[in-house]
């Protein structure tokens, strides 16, 4: 009995053995691949993060089977689950044996983890978020703003959409949001959580993401370390962000940026350039860049320093500002800084917010017949406004009958005629320029895609105002600036008064007729 016993003891060592080596040569093999990959990517400058594209064997799977993946059958089918995974890998089991890693590369297996693991798409899809952006957005939520649930961060989902949509695109559009002073909590939650998804979905392609990714500007150091605060959630999920302003010593930050290079970098102008002058940080692969605050840095007279930033980036890059809309100052400044496509947003739904840097001007017409030759008399103005540019004006009248009529009217010899299927489309020809005319009725205004005018001619203003709002707040979207001409007749006196209160809380200048007329 004792021989048998000592026999399938000795059988059951040799089937262990067997079984280390083999679970030995498969972690060495997966390890010299991982070298390997960092080698062949170390000319990206990448550091220790840039293992996110893989991963190392873990306490929880030792010999890496699962490489980071999950069966069908085990994903998370809701996002309260996926939160529960970041829990869990937010607080790993500790092994007593195993040596303390330096904290560059302690990061490493964390990282690479838990980005790989959000990004579980079997195919990336550019046309929506993944479920690593409600995972960010989440951990942002718990650890921000639990006593209400997130509703405030995920009540913020249609602007954060479509903010997404703008950075994630292709052909990324610059963002120009003119909704406050500065981004709220909820705006640089969907911000930052939107820099993470775009970082992931990289990653998983295969492609160098430069650190720092995302420079996010501020103007002071109280600003710096809200914005961090609101960062710090995402570093167990492999983010990490650095606050940079002058409430620190520049020598302990230049001490740190030698032992991490974060994806995210917090940063007053100042301390920024002189950090960037001293070579303790590069920025010229930066690909997202936010201004918190422009009317700000305008009254600490920094705007030079932002200018020398965006110069100094050498990359392709996305661009979000955030601005009070009422000094037209900071509308000149972001046209300068804003070189691409652009994209208006407000979180705020005022009107005057969402038709910041739309200039509005009521021209009086005594009479309905006199309107062809008013209107003559402003497209002249606008001619001579964009002197040597070519425009894109829209004018909408009333109905299709007053529509035609103004169309033929307006036909004159200078004036070629373009091939419109209505017949209500034209370009003015002059000396100073080129003007492409659109005639629609208030019909087909919904049809009508608004945004892409700059200039809008209301002939025959709407019985409602409204209706001219929906007209004021829909032009110029992709531009900063934007132009919107109304006429105003003794048969429009019933409107004077709504009128003249939109322009005044617009801060227009209320023209001396209206303000006549609303007084008597």
């Amino acid at each position: 009995m004792a021989k048998g016993d000592d026999a399938l003891a000795r059988k059951r060592n040799r089937v262990r053995r067997k079984r280390l080596r083999s679970s030995e040569n498969a972690v060495s093999a997966r390890v010299a691949a991982i070298i390997a990959s960092k080698r062949r990517r170390k000319s990206g400058k990448r550091r220790g993060c840039e293992g996110m594209c893989f991963s190392l064997p873990t306490p929880d799977d030792p010999f890496n089977e699962r490489h980071g993946k999950k069966h069908k059958d085990e994903e998370a089918t809701d996002d309260t689950a996926d939160a529960a995974v970041v829990a869990k890998d937010d607080n790993p089991k500790k092994d007593p044996n195993t040596k303390k890693q330096p904290p560059a590369k302690a990061g490493i297996k964390t990282k690479s983890k838990a980005i790989r693991e959000r990004a579980t798409e079997t195919e990336v899809d550019f046309g929506r978020p993944s479920k690593f952006l409600v995972v960010c957005l989440n951990a942002i939520r718990d650890a921000v703003a639990p006593e209400d649930g997130g509703g405030s961060i995920h009540g913020a989902g249609d602007w954060g959409m479509e903010l997404w949509r703008c950075c994630s695109a292709p052909a990324p559009s610059d963002v120009l949001d003119t909704g406050g002073s500065c981004a709220t909590v909820e705006q640089t939650a969907w911000l930052v959580s939107t820099a993470c998804d775009i970082i992931a979905r990289k990653e998983r392609l295969g492609m160098v993401v430069f650190c720092p990714f995302l420079l996010y500007l501020v103007p002071s150091q109280e600003k710096a370390a809200r914005v961090r605060s609101i960062c710090k959630p995402l570093k167990p999920l492999g983010i990490h962000s650095v606050s940079l302003h002058p409430g620190a010593s520049i020598e302990h930050q230049i001490s740190g940026l030698k032992t991490c290079e974060p994806e995210f970098l917090i940063a007053t102008p100042e301390r920024l350039l002189e950090l960037v002058s001293l070579k303790a940080i590069d920025i010229s692969g930066v690909s997202m860049m936010v201004i918190d605050g422009l009317q700000y840095f305008l009254d600490l007279s920094v705007s030079d320093k932002i200018f020398s930033i965006r110069d100094a980036i050498s990359s392709i890059l996305q661009i979000t500002i955030f601005t009070d809309p009422s000094d037209q100052s900071v509308a000149s400044m972001a046209k300068n800084l804003l070189r691409g496509r652009i994209t208006k947003l407000s979180i705020n739904d005022s009107v005057s917010s969402r038709s910041a840097f739309v200039t509005q001007s009521v021209h009086f017409c005594p009479s309905e017949e006199l309107k062809t030759s008013k209107v003559k008399e402003i497209l002249e103005q606008i001619l001579q406004s964009h002197a040597k540019k070519s425009s894109k004006v829209l004018l909408v009248a009333a109905n299709k009958k007053n529509a035609q009529h103004l169309s033929s009217s307006l036909k004159l010899g200078n004036c070629t005629v373009t091939d419109d299927s209505h017949g209500n489309s034209f370009t003015i020809c002059s000396s100073v320029g080129l003007m492409n005319v659109h005639v629609k009725d208030r019909e087909n205004m919904p049809m009508t895609d608004i945004e892409e005018f700059e200039t809008v001619l209301v002939v025959d203003l709407p019985p409602s105002v409204d209706e001219y709002v929906e007209i004021l707040t829909g032009v110029a979207r992709q531009t900063i600036g934007g132009e919107v001409h109304s006429i105003f007749c003794n048969t429009d006196a019933p409107v004077v008064k709504p009128l003249a209160e939109l322009l005044a809380n617009s801060s227009h200048v209320v023209p001396e007729f209206l303000q006549k007329m609303e007084s008597s």
